[in-house]
């Protein structure tokens, strides 16, 4: 766990201090936009191999230590507020006729780097061709460009395994006929999430032959949410490792490919449809359920289960999937084959191709990996591949008029908060509860000028109460700057928000946090409707 004192070792992959892969991009916003040759602006088409992507060292390998004093500047508010809300951004649901007919009132979401560049990514849409909103987060390794691919796919893949055969019939005759095609989704993306559109024309064949397939399953019925959310992680999976193999003519589409199946990234997805709660995870980002309790407490609800050593039955299952000869070999050091800590994830195809074809692949195109040692090196001990999947692990919750909002988050938020923190911060800001709650000490010794202090800190918060409309952001501003009272320090977050870029990966992670509000009157009307029908 990252801490902001007394901070232990939390890297994905044991080794030297460098990042273990790439990095990369995606597919364009609709299908009518996948011929454009426009490609934003960033870093995702310059990026090299093992570029600005490196890994903090592991402390018990270098044991180092740092006695330059901390520095005495300090950032002011408008500053730190300037950065904790460069990636805010936030969307309410449109009413008509005054009213919310949708189970989402809305949701904000915000993310803040540590790596440089950022590794996170963030997804969100509505069903356009179907019912109900999709929401994403997802944490890359070593590079983000698988990151950068899923969040940019994934919601596209689930669409489509969610849509009936008469609907992928009409869209496949509109594509095959030139015909303009609806969307099957409506995004909504912060100016900053940015899509490179080299790589539209490939993903757009891929995604379909994927509904093509879905097509001639003619005898299948349409997949319930749970099986079809399976199918898209593993097809996605599936596609980017089958991308990579083959040789295209444009040779940034070889590259990207290969930097977008070399690195990896973890997924946690959330579709939300009337009472309908589904959540897909592969990997150690979390969902958790914010759940008011009729006396104003709150509690949390965790939807969804981490998939790395610190779940015994994960543990488990990756080694039951292998020879009894390679039991001390699969975990070692609480990673997969020693390297890797979540235990499902995208990409990452060193844990899943076996040796040849890896040798295959790369050692055809050493040009593409050109300066990257490690990318012409392989796994130790890796007999039995795969040992990795994406497939996810699937939660179903009905939804209740006592659930007020869904938390999804990377594991950059929960190394350093635990959930019934995040419940109650959360809980308590969409409220505007807390600053009518009295100071409590929580067990610590306060004098009578301590005291006095707490509550001339609360009046100050009474004064600019709120300064964050966005909860994601109000959320990642306690995540660094509480203290054991649960007060905003302003020297804890000027120093946590102004570490250098080579350090601020030694203190967290990046941080990516998407806070769903909930329509509790119309899921009680829901509820009502269906018990009656029961």
């Amino acid at each position: 766990m990252l801490g902001v004192s007394g901070i232990t070792d939390r890297i994905r992959h044991a080794g030297n201090s460098r990042g273990i892969y790439l990095s990369a991009s995606a597919l364009s916003n609709h299908f009518g936009k996948w011929t454009s040759k426009d490609r934003c602006s960033g870093n995702s088409g310059k990026a090299v191999p093992g570029s600005g992507n490196r890994r903090r060292p592991s402390k018990l390998q270098h044991g180092r230590s740092y006695k330059a004093q901390p520095q005495s500047y300090q950032l002011t508010l408008p500053q730190i507020n300037s950065i904790l809300k460069t990636n805010e951004y936030s969307f309410k649901v449109p009413e008509f006729d005054g009213r919310n007919i949708s189970s989402v009132l809305g949701f904000d979401s915000n993310q803040l780097a540590s790596n440089v560049p950022i590794e996170d990514r963030r997804s969100a849409a509505s069903c356009l061709q179907s019912r109900g909103m999709l929401l994403g987060v997802f944490d890359g390794h070593a590079g983000y460009a698988c990151a950068q691919a899923i969040s940019e796919r994934l919601l596209y893949y689930i669409a489509v395994s969610l849509l009936p055969r008469k609907t992928l019939i009409e869209i496949e005759d509109a594509v095959e006929n030139e015909r303009p095609v609806l969307p099957i989704l409506h995004w909504h993306k912060h100016p900053n999430d940015y899509v490179n559109r080299e790589t539209g024309r490939l993903y757009f064949t891929s995604l379909r032959t994927y509904w093509q397939e879905c097509i001639d399953l003619a005898d299948e019925e349409k997949l319930d949410t749970s099986a079809a959310l399976k199918r898209a992680f593993n097809r996605l999976d599936s596609d980017i490792s089958l991308e990579a193999q083959i040789e295209a003519s444009n040779p940034y589409t070889n590259y990207n490919a290969l930097r977008v199946a070399l690195s990896g990234s973890t997924a946690c997805v959330a579709h939300i449809d009337g009472t309908d709660v589904h959540v897909a995870n592969a990997g150690d980002s979390r969902a958790v359920l914010g759940v008011q309790n009729p006396d104003g407490s709150w509690s949390a609800l965790t939807l969804s289960t981490s998939h790395n050593a610190q779940n015994p039955e994960e543990v488990h299952r990756v080694r039951s999937e292998h020879p009894a000869s390679e039991e001390k070999t699969v975990v070692r050091h609480d990673r997969l084959l020693g390297l890797l800590m979540p235990f499902r994830a995208f990409g990452d195809v060193k844990f899943k191709w076996s040796l040849e074809l890896q040798k295959q692949v790369l050692e055809s195109r050493p040009e593409l990996l050109t300066g990257d040692e490690f990318f012409r090196s392989y796994p130790a001990n890796h007999h039995t591949p795969p040992y990795l999947t994406a497939e996810p692990e699937v939660t179903y919750h009905r939804l209740r008029p006592q659930d007020k909002f869904l938390v999804l988050a990377t594991d950059g938020l929960w190394d350093i908060m635990h959930r019934q923190n995040v419940v109650q911060i959360v809980g308590e800001h969409l409220t505007r509860l807390h600053i009518q709650q009295p100071i409590s000490a929580a067990g610590y010794k306060v004098t009578v000028g301590q005291m006095h202090s707490l509550l001339l800190e609360r009046k100050a918060r009474m004064s600019s109460a709120f300064k964050d409309q966005n909860t994601a952001t109000h959320l990642i501003r306690h995540a660094l700057g509480s203290n054991e009272f649960g007060n905003i320090e302003h020297s804890r977050l000027s120093k946590m928000l102004s570490l250098p870029e080579g350090m601020a990966r030694t203190y967290r992670d990046d941080l990516t946090v998407v806070v769903v509000q909930l329509n509790s009157r119309l899921i009680g009307a829901y509820n009502r409707a269906e018990d009656s029908i029961d």
